[in-house]
């Protein structure tokens, strides 16, 4: 009987050994048959040409099936148990969660048929190392993703500009061009080329004859870093051709090792050769003895920071030399957790970073890949868990040498987006594109019709491509690894699941969804692959409770959601609260009408359900927009009295309500979070325009203004770090009431029980205030007040309980409730 011999390689693309007693599961008979019963085979582990583990072996098939579609994947022992599957991939059908690799038998007169499986792509594409048995040293190989490409090769630029115009200039005539082969999925391969060392710290690009036969120079989408570290893109503006002002998004990729990091913080001086450190020796001092890093989203108190709006007192935007100096300050503080807004390269430096092009590269303006390890480290080994915010709905607006028309300018073929159809099927939309009633600048482009809108800032990327589902995975697990992240937040997750609509008309695109689910599905599973206890936060203003489910339950695998709602119904300066309780902004016109106490205690209560809650975020700190009222939300402090200047009185009634905000927020049963600057009461609009020049000295308004808010948000979040209770989604609503503007609700853990009153009243309850309800929620004990918003070293006027043990009795417990505070008590 003919046979084929097919070699099965599983490949991990990951330094580290993760892996073990892997077995290859397939669809044939112990005869190499075709058989719906699956057979298991062991493999052997060895290393591979990437110098990661890769999984192998040999098996022969049955030549008289070569009409069948044979049917494979891999069992696994590693980090998440004991013989899981493997695949985290699904299959192409939208409709269908399957994971297996499938293939056909191809009879290849006598050499094995090759069957591969890319666990992650981050060793697959890009420049990386490439080892053979007949050298000693690895050489340089490269893999670039260009499916419509007529020819690419790679040239290199010049270390004293990093840059390459569309004309070519800029190439280094000193280093020869590197021809690529393209392989039958679209993929361009070529090396070895070389030792290695003697590329590290090249500047290159690759040079693509696309689909139309023009030449365009392209990227490197899988690079480790862009050698631009400034905001000048040659082609639209003047620039001094120097790397410290070029634009990182439109310069050259960098060869970077990514086993080894400088062994300083500071990058050794101009001429000197950087000091390089193994990785595995540098995270080896990454944890402090006694001092655990949390793993468990309930034990986080978040702190939202973006880099950019650091750098107090300088012109500049802020850097991770910034955030490194900042860490004293968020450990005086008493948080646990920092979670960053984006740090992909990005387009300018003067950005949030929710425009991003290169997802396995830190912005170079911002400090680039090795600063941002030891800024890791640091946090760590000060027990501090870091969550990075992460984009994958949409790519950098002018993401021109980048994902835009990569290899064609053919819309239907622009592989990085994804377009529906071909640019003649809208008719009705090209021509009220060109309405000569509108000026030109104002019209869309006519063949823009196919490409989706899903709510972001961009069109949807081509999530039904592997290739641009494993950027997005590659990636995080890029971060997860190779950088030592713990968590990751996902933007706006409901434009990738639910929002894709068509450009031209906005018909909903089913299928776009249902890729963009696949998408997330498999990237929480692989994630959880690699490591079990990474947490993973999605920004989601949907209902879908399938968001945080796992992926055998039929979710998405996200541990926990954003609750906008909180934030609406207690803060409520946004647009976006209209219909919500809106109580600070009510409550700061100064009044004493009743407010929707009750609303709130609904999404006080719903915390309980995995939900990060907030009072202020980065959105809502001055950039949410009433456009008919050109209205801006505006920071706490502001909202507290509706606008008024900050002074005597008005400070004093802005800081209690600010104190009480925070106290709903970390009190709840939901993952506490608040956005930089909020401790000392920050009062400027955060932007995202015009951060750098809204930046406030929070390390000075820390001994200033702001000391006595500091002290609060300092001995808050050391009491609910300290009761289990807090720390639990248990939690019971005790009493509401509108008019009075009260609100009490409790929280518990086995036997410790806790009681917080709060009010939004104007004047203090300071006859007693009683909270009645049955026995179950308020036993009869005593009860010790343990803490109190309305203290005189946090600026308030101490009335309260003193601190005294009040007795409840057949479920009443009567207390005294500050003016626009609140006050916790403990059962003894």
């Amino acid at each position: 009987m003919p046979s084929q011999q097919v070699e099965f390689q599983f490949i991990t693309g990951l330094k580290r050994t993760l892996f073990r007693n892997a077995r290859l599961r397939g669809s044939w008979d112990e005869n190499g048959g075709y058989s719906d019963n699956w057979t298991d085979v062991p493999m052997v582990e060895e290393i591979g040409p990437d110098g990661c583990p890769i999984f192998t072996v040999p098996v022969t098939l049955d030549l008289a099936d070569r009409d069948k579609i044979f049917k494979w994947g891999v069992i696994l022992d590693g980090p998440q148990g004991a013989s899981f599957w493997g695949i985290p991939t699904e299959v192409h059908d939208p409709n269908s969660t399957a994971r297996y690799r499938q293939f056909q038998l191809s009879n290849s007169g006598g050499a094995p048929q090759v069957e591969r499986y890319y666990f992650t792509y981050g060793r697959r594409l890009g420049a990386n190392k490439h080892f053979s048995p007949q050298s000693a040293t690895p050489g340089l190989r490269f893999g670039v993703w260009a499916p419509n490409a007529k020819n690419v090769e790679v040239v290199f630029g010049n270390l004293d500009n990093g840059y390459i115009a569309d004309d070519g200039a800029g190439i280094d005539p000193a280093q020869p061009m590197v021809a690529l082969s393209r392989l039958p999925d679209g993929i361009w391969e070529g090396g070895p080329h070389g030792d290695y060392e003697n590329f590290k710290s090249l500047p290159y690009m690759y040079r693509i004859q696309n689909a139309q036969g023009q030449t365009v120079y392209r990227t490197d989408i899988f690079s480790r870093s862009q050698i631009g570290k400034g905001s000048v893109d040659p082609i639209e503006n003047p620039w001094d051709e120097k790397v410290d002002t070029l634009d990182g998004t439109v310069s050259c990729s960098v060869v970077i090792d990514p086993d080894v990091v400088r062994r300083g913080f500071e990058s050794a001086p101009e001429g000197i050769e950087p000091d390089l450190i193994a990785a595995e020796k540098f995270w080896a001092t990454e944890f402090t003895s006694g001092l655990p890093i949390p793993t468990r989203l309930e034990d986080l108190i978040i702190y939202e920071l973006h880099v950019g709006s650091l750098g107090f007192g300088k012109n500049d935007i802020g850097t991770l030399s910034d955030a490194m100096a900042f860490l004293d300050h968020l450990v005086d503080l008493g948080v646990n957790a920092v979670e960053l807004l984006p740090l992909a390269e990005f387009k300018g430096d003067a950005a949030w970073g929710y425009g991003d092009t290169h997802h396995t590269c830190i912005e170079s303006s911002a400090g680039g890949r090795d600063k941002y390890r030891h800024f890791v480290r640091e946090c760590h080994r000060r027990g501090i868990a870091v969550i990075q915010d992460v984009v994958y709905n949409h790519y950098d607006g002018k993401a021109a040498r980048a994902e835009w028309q990569y290899d064609s300018t053919a819309h239907e073929q622009n592989i990085y987006y994804w377009y529906e159809g071909h640019p003649n099927d809208y008719p009705d939309y090209e021509r009220a594109a060109q309405d000569p009633s509108k000026p030109s600048n104002e019209r869309p482009a006519p063949e823009h019709g196919g490409y989706l809108d899903n709510g972001s800032s961009g069109y949807t990327p081509r999530f039904w491509e592997e290739v641009v589902r494993q950027q997005f995975i590659s990636s995080a697990a890029f971060l997860i690894e190779e950088m030592h992240v713990d968590g990751l937040r996902v933007d706006l997750t409901q434009a990738i699941h639910r929002d894709n609509v068509r450009h031209a008309d906005g018909h909903s695109v089913g299928s776009a969804n249902l890729f963009g689910q696949k998408l997330l599905r498999e990237w929480s599973r692989t994630l959880r692959m690699i490591k079990p206890t990474v947490m993973l936060i999605a920004e989601d203003h949907t209902e879908w409770d399938a968001v945080t489910k796992t992926p055998a339950q039929g979710g998405l695998g996200f541990d926990s959601k954003w609750e906008t709602a909180f934030c609406h119904n207690l803060i409520g300066d946004s647009p976006s609260a209209l219909g919500k309780a809106r109580l600070l902004k009510n409550a700061g016109f100064g009044g004493n009408d009743p407010l929707q106490m009750d609303w709130f205690s609904g999404v006080l209560y719903n915390s309980r359900n995995n939900q990060v809650v907030f009072h202020e975020s980065h959105d809502e700190a001055g950039n949410a927009h009433d456009k008919e009222k050109n209205i801006y939300t505006e920071r706490t402090i502001i909202t507290a009295v509706n606008g008024a200047a900050l002074l005597g009185d008005t400070r004093t009634w802005a800081e209690a309500r600010s104190r009480l905000c925070f106290g709903f927020s970390v009190l709840s049963a939901g993952i506490p979070m608040f956005f930089m600057g909020e401790e000392i009461g920050a009062q400027k609009r955060y932007t995202f325009d015009k951060f750098k020049d809204n930046r406030e000295d929070i390390l000075g308004e820390r001994h200033g203004n702001g000391s006595a808010l500091f002290r609060f948000y300092q001995d808050i979040i050391t009491l609910s770090r300290r009761l289990r209770s807090i720390r639990s989604h248990n939690i019971d609503i005790l009493h509401v009431h509108n008019a009075n503007r009260v609100l009490a609700f409790k929280r518990w853990n086995e036997d410790e029980e806790v009681i917080i009153a709060a009010s939004l009243n104007n004047t203090a309850f300071t006859d007693g205030y009683l909270i009645e309800k049955d026995l179950s929620a308020i036993p009869n004990a005593r009860w010790k007040e343990i803490f109190n918003s309305d203290a005189a070293i946090y600026g308030g006027q101490n009335t309260g309980n003193y601190g005294a043990s009040l007795c409840s009795d057949q479920g009443r417990l009567n207390v005294q409730i500050p003016a626009n505070g609140l006050v916790v008590f403990v059962k003894q």
